[in-house]
Order: structure tokens, then sequence, then C-alpha cells
């Protein structure tokens, strides 16, 4: 799973039909070797820009949207959680 942080929406007029309803953000990789990384995410829980958001990637990704959404899409990063503090153990 990644750390990021919300930094934008991302808008396209012309996209694979399965995506059709589905919010895609611009999230920067905030915590790891990937800080500073930036990946086109499904947001599946409605989360803001500003948001620190838990990410999941690759087939994690595509079989959360397949069970979640009853869709066959080519997702590759999927919005699973927003951060609201972090806690050291």
């Amino acid at each position: 799973m990644i750390v990021g942080r919300l930094i934008g929406s991302i808008w396209a007029t012309r996209k694979y039909d399965e995506l059709s309803g589905m919010k895609l953000m611009r999230v920067e990789v905030i915590a790891g070797d990937e800080a500073g990384k930036q990946l086109i995410c499904v947001d599946t829980i409605s989360a803001g820009v500003g948001d620190r958001v838990i990410v999941t990637t690759g087939a994690s990704a595509y079989l959360f949207v397949r069970d979640e959404f009853q869709k066959n899409v080519p997702v590759d990063a999927v919005i699973v959680g927003i951060i609201d503090e972090d806690v050291n153990l």
C-alpha cells in the first residue's frame, strides 16, 4: 500500500467506456522510497484534494474495482482509505 496526498482531479473527455462514472484523481506519494512520484488513481471513497490517502496498486486495485463495481476495467491504482491521523506504535 502507498501513502499519498490528493493533489488534483483528472478530467478525460474520452476514455474507456467502463471507466464512465469513476472519479480519477492525481495522487503524490508522500512516504517511502517513491516519495514525490505521482499516480492517477480511481477514487472509490470520495476523498478531496489535500486529503492524505491510502492507495493500493496492481492486481489488488484491479480486483477491488472488479468486485466492488462489477466492471472489468484496466485499473492499476485505487484510493481505498483516508488517513485521519498517524499513530506511531
